[in-house]
């Protein structure tokens, strides 16, 4: 129901663009979006959300570095990567929360992309 890209190997200190798509019946302006990543031999963990009143919500580690936006006819949220660092690495994954509201827990949310592998080497 959504597909995720934009993924890639890029150097430190640059910068990636992500996009998920909604396919078929999913009207993405109904949804919450979350970008969640998971490094090997870690959890998943969120990026960022975006509520469906284009309210944001960041992780800690990215507050200033990504930015998650949303464009509601193109049915197409992205996430704007920059000031990579190696620890970014990982598979990235969006989600889509039929409440609308957004959330930091992976349970809440109703669809997943098959994620997007990002690698940023040192």
């Amino acid at each position: 129901q959504l597909q995720a890209s934009g993924g890639g190997l890029v150097q430190a200190g640059g910068s990636l663009r992500l996009a998920c798509v909604a396919l078929r019946s999913i009207f993405i302006s109904a949804y919450a979006t979350g970008w969640y990543r998971q490094a090997p031999g870690k959890e998943r963990e969120l990026v960022a959300y975006i509520s469906t009143s284009g309210r944001t919500t960041y992780a800690d580690f990215v507050k200033g570095r990504f930015t998650i936006s949303r464009d509601n006819p193109k049915k197409t949220v992205y996430l704007d990567m920059n000031s990579l660092e190696p620890e970014d690495t990982a598979v990235y994954f969006c989600a889509a929360d039929s409440s609308g509201t957004g959330s930091y827990n992976v349970n809440d949310y109703d669809y997943w992309g098959q994620g997007t592998q990002v690698a940023v080497s040192s």
